[in-house]
């Protein structure tokens, strides 16, 4: 049966075919003027239309190793143009049951008859019409191959784009979860950031639920956790990174998700996450959010994510003279501490400020060794300035050599001013180890009580080296912390870990750096929050795996997080809770929409 389905012919021999078919009144136009009435002509295909379109081959049909040689163009109909958006996801099949999988990259109407329409009596006609004729008009999708899809012993898998589909082959939109995931090359398993997105809406399918889950691997089966191959969240302000990055740090809390350690008998272990909170926003995960929904928890409950206020949350408050934390806006417990100055001896750059240069370090290092000795780990920074101010060991000094008498003026200078810091009424912090890191519970360290910057920085600089200096040994103090997988959380991190022409920066940048090339050995992960990626040092940046990025407005911060070209134009535009992410170790760069829900408590109310 012919592909054009039923017709009627016509009697008679008309060699002309259709030549003789008038087409105003449907009748022959023969010698004698007869006027002799046929059927109507139906040239209609037989069927429904299923895809959207079909591939063209009219400006060429290539896959290339090289992507400027790539085309790959499809015709969509009619019916079709309205549904098709840049960024989504398309199906081509292959004769024998493979499948490209592809990406709409452009959208574009072409002139299906060489005319001009860009005229007057072209404007006038289309301005009084109820519409355009699109039939005059072809639209054309440009398509990006992102992967060749097949099947092996039932299971889909993804290759490198290796073959050129035939021309005219149906394209359709990709509508299987399970597709679009090995398309896309996302985990099926792993902790959970969002859904997949284009445009700011979810992809839909045909499954239940119709979403798509996207996770990040946390399996060492599937590779190393990216946890701990570290985690940057970027975003301007409204953006939602706080609200965001809640919800990914609650997904590792939850009890059933553990890590194996290597201390002796093999067992799996809870992470601890220690979050650093200039905001003092993070201490009310432990309590529920009231504005969350019986419907929206058992959406949750059946896609796996883990939601509800964290038990196991404390705020560990520093204790910083003049400074006093009041906190109505969460019920997690509080616990205060202060910052031993013996700290200092294995870190002198924590007083060390931001004006000694590398010659007068060299003579603090001397001096806190010198000092150390002769007062012992009980040292207190009241007796450092003390032991500063004797004149006769800044002249014995000079005389011998050791440390030159400007050098000796200018690191007393500089280490003022810390008295608010060291040694307050507070229990030291490394005394409490055991309640500062605990498998499967949450410790917020707030900083917004705190007026001076200087304080707030040494503070988190002093814990967060404390930390990442147990992980890191070999002979560690706290065993507590080495064999404990840790996530340490930094918000607004480019005050911490920026670079800059000084002793004390170039200390933390050397330090955070060892720290995130070690963390997948060690169990150890950052995960950073900012709104200036850019001034994130390079040496930290460079080993983040995982980029999460929100709205952001400025050009240099944008260009900061190094995404695909083709996402970084969509990051102005998002709206608050869209997002980007980029981790090549997981899957393509994507573009995700957030629970619309915290799914702990979050805001003031």
């Amino acid at each position: 049966m012919s592909d054009l389905g039923d017709f009627t012919e016509f009697d008679g021999d008309d060699e002309g075919g259709a030549e003789g078919v008038s087409e105003e009144a449907g009748t022959p136009d023969d010698e004698d003027g007869a006027d002799e009435t046929f059927e109507e002509v139906d040239v209609s295909p037989a069927g429904t239309d299923h895809g959207i379109g079909v591939l063209s081959a009219s400006e060429g049909l290539a896959i290339s190793e090289d992507e400027d040689e790539t085309t790959l163009q499809a015709y969509v109909t009619v019916e079709n143009r309205s549904s098709v958006r840049i960024g989504s996801y398309l199906l081509v099949p292959y004769p024998d049951g493979e499948r490209l999988f592809c990406r709409i990259t452009a959208l574009e109407y072409a002139q299906e008859f060489h005319s001009d329409d860009a005229t007057e009596i072209h404007a006038r006609r289309a301005m009084r019409s109820r519409g355009i004729d699109e039939q005059d008009f072809k639209f054309m999708a440009e398509l990006e191959p992102v992967a060749v899809l097949y099947d092996e012993d039932g299971e889909g898998k993804r290759r490198m784009t290796d073959r050129v589909p035939k021309p005219e082959t149906v394209v359709r939109a990709a509508t299987d979860k399970g597709e679009i995931k090995t398309g896309l090359k996302i985990p099926e398993d792993g902790v959970f950031l969002g859904h997949l997105a284009v445009g700011g809406e979810r992809v839909r399918t045909a499954a239940e639920p119709p979403t798509i889950d996207y996770r990040l691997k946390d399996d060492y089966e599937a590779g190393d956790p990216l946890v701990f191959r570290h985690t940057l969240v970027a975003g301007g302000t409204g953006s939602g990174k706080t609200h965001g990055s809640k919800n990914i740090l609650r997904q590792y809390l939850d009890a059933d998700r553990t890590y194996p350690v290597e201390s002796g008998a093999d067992r799996e272990v809870q992470a601890a996450v220690v979050q650093f909170d200039p905001q003092d926003e993070y201490a009310q995960m432990h309590d529920d959010n009231p504005e969350m929904t019986d419907e929206t928890r058992r959406d949750l409950d059946r896609e796996g994510v883990a939601y509800g206020g964290h038990d196991d949350t404390i705020a560990f408050v520093p204790n910083v003279g003049g400074a006093t934390y009041a906190a109505d806006h969460h019920r997690a417990e509080q616990v205060e501490f202060t910052i031993p100055f013996s700290m200092v001896d294995d870190n002198p750059w924590l007083v060390a400020g931001s004006g000694l240069n590398d010659n007068q370090y060299g003579g603090l290092r001397y001096l806190l060794g010198r000092f150390f000795d002769n007062y012992g780990d009980d040292a207190t920074y009241q007796q450092f300035v003390s032991f500063l101010d004797d004149p006769a060991l800044k002249e014995e000094l000079d005389e011998s050599g050791r440390v030159h008498e400007a050098t000796f003026d200018a690191i007393r200078r500089r280490v003022r001013g810390f008295g608010d810091v060291f040694d307050q009424n507070a229990r030291p912090i490394t005394e409490q180890i055991h309640e500062l890191v605990r498998p499967g519970g949450l410790t917020v360290v707030p900083t917004y009580h705190i007026n001076d910057t200087r304080t707030a920085e040494t503070i988190v600089l002093a814990v967060s080296s404390l930390l990442v200096d147990q992980k890191l040994s070999n002979d560690p103090d706290f065993d507590r912390i080495k064999e404990t997988p840790l996530v340490v959380g930094m918000d607004e991190a480019h005050n911490f870990l920026t670079d800059a022409d000084s002793v004390q920066a170039s200390k933390v940048i050397g330090k955070f750096t060892e720290a995130a090339k070690q963390g997948r050995k060690e169990r150890l992960g950052l995960f950073l929050i900012t709104q200036d990626p850019q001034d994130i040092a390079e040496p930290v940046f460079k080993q983040i795996n995982t980029t999460v990025v929100l709205n952001l407005g400025d050009e240099d911060a944008i260009s900061a997080v190094n995404i695909p070209s083709n996402l970084e134009a969509k990051v102005p535009y998002m709206e608050k809770g869209q997002m980007v992410v980029y981790s090549p170790d997981n899957s393509e760069p994507v573009e995700l929409v957030g629970l619309p829900v915290c799914v702990t408590k979050h805001g003031r109310n």
